[in-house]
Formats: structure tokens, C-alpha cells, sequence
């Protein structure tokens, strides 16, 4: 087995079991604070529990960089492990909460995605399309890379990544945003909780913004069809340079 899908074997273990621990502290905390099954509005958590949550979302983060930067050989390679890490673990992590909880009831289904820094709120099915879309880019990265390409990627490629990704993050803290400032106003008048988690407390899904969604999607497709492209074209760039030294060659002999 070449070493590029070998690393790709047990990147997908590890981030596998990544998945299935993540789904077991979630079904934890479910049991603790949603016995009656999850939904919102959300429960408020003490503060120092908030607090390890954060952490312990950031150490996820951590560990599956840290996997991607063991695993590659060269910055690209070693963000494309990371991506693929990151989606390989993110879309068990639905897979082991289906077989254990049978939740989510559809891919419709809203869930609170990350915490950090305000709640990311989508349904099931946003995050899956951008853990099928990272899987993509990592295995273009990695089979060009395993075929002798310069994979580096160059700044419009970073920016092209960078405006998608930013786009859907927002996307998915757009519904909840856009809620924080009504939902403030009611408690400004009154009309509300007060305190710290008043918002969050109040907090339920209304429209989630495919439209934003989407045009983050497509800036990373394009991205990845501009980074292929320029692959592509340095190799025939490449191959008419050696096809011309050889008729040079030829001609000189």
C-alpha cells in the first residue's frame, strides 16, 4: 500500500474514534441535560461547565491538526490530511448519534454545531455537504501530490478557501445573530430573561441561509477547480518543454 493512502487508513481510524468519543461526551451531556431528548431552546449549563466545553471543543481542533501535521510531509499535504481528518470525524459523529440515540430524525434536523465564539446553528445536512466537499479537496491535494505535483497552494487559492469558509461559518451564525438582537431588545424592554445566557435561553431556529450557504460552497468549488487547473496546466507546460528538448536533441544529433 502506497504511504499516502496508508496515511489515509488510519487518519480515517483515528479520526472515526475521534467521532465516537465526541457522540459519547454529547450523549452525556444529553442525559444530564436533555432527558426528554434534545431540542431547543437550548438549557443553560453553568458557567465552569461552559467553560470546559469551549476547551474541550478547542482541543478537538487541536488534536486533528495535530494528526494532519504528523501525517503530511509538506504544508499541503499536511492541511489536506487535516480537512480530512476534520470531515471524517464530523460526519461519524452524526453516524454514531443516529445508531445510539437514532437522533438526528432527518439531515433537516437543527443542531448547535460549535460553540466558539457564538453558537453555530444548522441543519444536519449544511454540515455534511461541507465534510463531502472537504474530503474532495483533501483527495486532490493527496493524489496530486502522490503523482509528483507541486501541490502547493498559492494566495488566490487561500483566499478563495478562506471567503468560502468565512461565508458559511457566518451562514450558520447568521439565524442566531440575527435573533441575539431581537432577542435583546425584548429583554432591554423587559420583556425578557435577564442575564448573561438570556439570549441563548430564548434562543430557537428560524430560517437557516442556504443562499449564504451556497455561495460558500461555491467559492470552494471554484477554488478547488482553479488549484486543479493550474496542476494540469504546469504539467503540459512540463511535457511540451521535454518534447521540445527532445526535437532539439534529435535535430542536434
Amino acid at each position: 500500500m502506497k504511504p499516502i493512502y496508508k496515511n489515509l487508513l488510519w487518519i480515517g481510524i483515528f479520526s472515526i474514534a475521534m467521532g465516537f468519543l465526541e457522540s459519547a461526551v454529547v450523549i452525556y451531556l444529553r442525559k444530564l441535560y436533555y432527558p426528554a431528548g434534545f431540542q431547543f431552546p437550548l438549557t443553560v449549563i453553568p458557567p465552569d461547565i461552559a467553560l470546559i466545553e469551549f476547551l474541550r471543543e478547542a482541543a478537538t481542533v487541536i488534536m486533528l491538526v495535530g494528526a494532519g501535521v504528523l501525517a503530511g510531509r509538506n504544508p499541503s499535504q499536511r492541511f489536506a490530511y487535516f480537512v480530512f481528518a476534520f470531515a471524517i470525524w464530523d460526519m461519524f459523529y452524526y453516524v454514531f448519534l443516529k445508531l445510539v440515540l437514532n437522533w438526528p430524525e432527518s439531515l433537516q434536523t437543527w443542531d448547535i454545531l460549535f460553540l466558539i465564539p457564538i453558537p453555530w446553528v444548522g441543519p444536519v445536512l449544511a454540515p455534511c455537504l461541507v465534510s463531502l466537499t472537504m474530503i474532495v479537496l483533501a483527495f486532490l491535494i493527496l493524489i496530486h501530490s502522490d503523482k509528483g505535483y507541486h501541490t502547493q497552494l498559492k494566495i488566490t487559492d487561500w483566499l478563495l478557501l478562506g471567503c468560502g469558509s468565512l461565508t458559511i461559518v457566518f451562514s450558520f451564525c447568521s439565524d442566531y445573530l440575527h435573533c441575539l438582537f431581537f432577542l435583546r431588545g425584548k429583554v432591554a424592554q423587559g420583556e425578557g430573561t435577564a442575564g448573561l445566557f438570556a439570549d441563548i435561553r430564548n434562543y430557537i431556529p428560524l430560517a437557516f441561509n442556504w443562499q449564504m450557504f451556497g455561495a460558500g460552497e461555491m467559492m470552494l468549488l471554484v477554488a478547488m477547480v482553479v488549484y486543479v487547473l493550474r496542476l494540469r496546466k504546469k504539467e503540459q507546460i512540463g511535457i511540451h518543454s521535454v518534447e521540445c528538448y527532445s526535437d532539439f536533441s534529435d535535430q542536434r544529433s
